[in-house]
């Protein structure tokens, strides 16, 4: 069965427009260094180590990203049907197209025809699901199309025909912190999308599981960069290593881990450049950093979380690819999903990539973070 949505294409696509357009949220391309980056990278001297522990800073605004809410307390256990309810709002845009519009589809006594399936196409990529994704599913309904003659059944098909696409199939012990120690998780992303407070707020959590962490500030290109991460090891307790601002951010990382292996700590979490201001490749650059952590402890890093803002659209698409290139991406981190969200991006990037979305974000406090749970996403879409 032939569907139209080539025909509609122009549509779909002025709908989406406004996510397209939006330049700065666009790492640099892969292969436009003008500079080649030293391969070496050794310990730096005690004259950049500026500090390892925490210390109390003025708040500072990240460029494109809001400076962290007080945290006098935290609670990453807090109850999870606030979490809910918020999410529920953050991602009332989509629900608005995929349950509003769904229900306009049917009258009583309808059934699923091409028309119908036609209209719930552009429906699914205009929520940003993704034209791969969104073929695959109505290609699936086609097939139920005799059996799903009112909204509600056709709503729950979609959500089951969706779900194996977000479950996460790591084994179960795959999933849990590992015993390596340190534990080393590399942060990255384009400026703006929230990589310090995810930082900040993945910080929390493991200190509230009783967890040893430092935090590396390498970061060192950004202005205001350095503060902040300081601010979020101060209000959570974490240790932060970090060198004077336009240190060699590999250099950083590097003192980063062997820091943590002479302290015992359990958890390192590196914070990285979104944006270079030299003519260094951003990302070249996130490749030596990996290189550079590699030296001094071969498995590192044993995560790399991509953190993707949730309202760029199809922007969240070519980020992912670029960084996954560049620093196999091992999951990713959903944030602002408390805005004007388009929910299908999750759908979008984890049927494109096959990356894991490990945790989403609906805000600035501390228990706005949460792991992934797949059907309540869903749940939320619809």
């Amino acid at each position: 069965m032939a569907f139209s949505f080539f025909k509609k294409r122009k549509k779909t696509e002025a709908a989406t427009a406004k996510d397209d357009q939006e330049p700065d949220q666009t790492p640099e391309p892969e292969g436009s260094s003008s500079e080649e980056i030293p391969e070496a990278v050794t310990p730096s001297s005690p004259d950049d180590l500026v500090d390892i522990g925490p210390e109390a800073l003025p708040d500072i605004t990240e460029e494109n990203d809001a400076a962290p809410s007080p945290v006098p307390a935290v609670d990453a256990s807090a109850p999870k049907s606030s979490f809910y309810g918020r999410l529920r709002r953050g991602l009332e845009k989509t629900r608005r197209f995929l349950t509003t519009d769904v229900d306009k589809l049917f009258v009583p006594g309808k059934k699923l025809d091409d028309q119908t399936l036609e209209d719930l196409e552009e429906l699914l990529i205009t929520a940003d699901i993704g034209v791969k994704a969104t073929t695959e599913l109505i290609a699936g309904l086609s097939k139920q199309a005799s059996g799903i003659t009112d909204p509600d059944h056709l709503k729950t098909a979609i959500k089951e025909m969706i779900l194996p696409y977000l479950e996460d199939d790591r084994p179960a012990d795959e999933k849990e912190l590992p015993l390596t120690t340190p534990h080393v998780i590399m942060v990255i992303g384009v400026n703006g999308v929230g990589k310090t407070t995810t930082i900040g707020k993945l910080a929390a959590r493991y200190r509230a599981d009783g967890k040893k962490v430092m935090l590396v500030a390498a970061d060192t290109f950004r202005a205001a960069a350095i503060e902040q991460l300081s601010i979020w090891a101060d209000r959570t307790g974490a240790d932060i290593l970090k060198h004077r601002e336009n240190s060699d951010p590999a250099a950083v990382a590097y003192d980063g881990v062997e820091a943590a292996r002479a302290r015992g700590v359990d958890v390192v979490i590196v914070d990285t450049a979104g944006r270079l201001h030299t003519k260094v490749n951003l990302m070249e650059e996130l490749k030596k950093i990996k290189r550079s952590m590699s030296k001094t402890m071969p498995d590192a890093p044993h995560e790399v979380l991509l953190v993707v803002d949730a309202t760029t659209g199809q922007n969240a698409v070519s980020q992912t690819e670029l960084f996954t290139k560049a620093a196999d991406v091992t999951g990713i981190v959903l944030t602002k999903l408390d805005g004007t969200a388009k929910g299908g991006i999750a759908i979008n990037l984890r049927h494109s990539f096959g990356i894991p979305i490990h945790y989403i974000g609906v805000g600035e406090q501390v228990e706005d973070l949460q792991p992934f749970d797949p059907r309540a996403f869903l749940d939320a879409m619809f």
